[in-house]
């Protein structure tokens, strides 16, 4: 077996996870079964990771960051800010129908969290990851863009990421694709007329 820095084999090992973990449910994922799904020995998993804990949150933060990324590729200043807001969305979007397994995953860790003995904080976590995650973008965005906010950033950030939790768990169970189109447009169209542009920002919050 190869050699490999620890951080490399740490991410290794966290996808693998997440392969197991969407395929055979979290409750049956073992640390025996992520190694084999990693191919490497279970020693080594044991010498990346210290708790199962440590790989739930390790597993937790990747899949935020898959679907993050995309968004934040996507969410470069366009001729309007409707087109750039849309793009963000289409983005997030494009990654739940391509990757339904790893969203549906994303609840079932939730659920496992705040079931599991002394896994709580790590849903409590995965939430605020989704809150600084949609707070990073916004920042983004103003940093792209002149844009003054009617509401505070935390306040925004948080909406966005309840909001796209719920819309993602909606097409999740009914799986209406086609009705998604629409479904964006309303979302964008909200989102923008949260934004003023070609305003200077006030303040860290505004």
């Amino acid at each position: 077996m190869a050699r490999m820095p620890s951080a490399q084999r740490r991410r290794q090992l966290t996808e693998a996870a997440i392969r197991a973990m969407a395929r055979d449910g979290v409750p049956k994922t073992t640390t025996r079964s992520i190694a084999a799904e990693a191919g490497v020995s279970l020693s080594v998993f044991h010498y990346c990771f210290d708790s199962k804990q440590a790989l739930v949150e390790s597993v937790i933060t990747t899949l935020t960051d898959h679907s993050v990324s995309v968004v934040r590729d996507a969410l470069r200043p366009r001729a309007t800010l409707e087109e750039t807001v849309r793009a963000g969305f289409q983005a997030y979007w494009d990654h739940v129908r391509a990757h339904p397994d790893e969203h549906m995953l994303t609840y079932e860790l939730t659920q496992y969290a705040l079931r599991e003995p002394g896994f709580e904080q790590l849903a409590r976590r995965q939430y605020e990851m989704y809150g600084d995650a949609y707070t990073e973008l916004i920042e983004q965005l103003r940093s792209g863009m002149d844009l003054r906010l009617r509401v505070p950033v935390p306040v925004l950030a948080r909406y966005l990421a309840a909001m796209t939790d719920g819309l993602t768990l909606n097409y999740l169970v009914l799986g209406d694709a086609a009705a998604w189109t629409d479904i964006l447009d309303t979302v964008t169209a909200h989102i923008a007329g949260l934004v003023m542009a070609d305003a200077p920002a006030t303040g860290s919050g505004r």
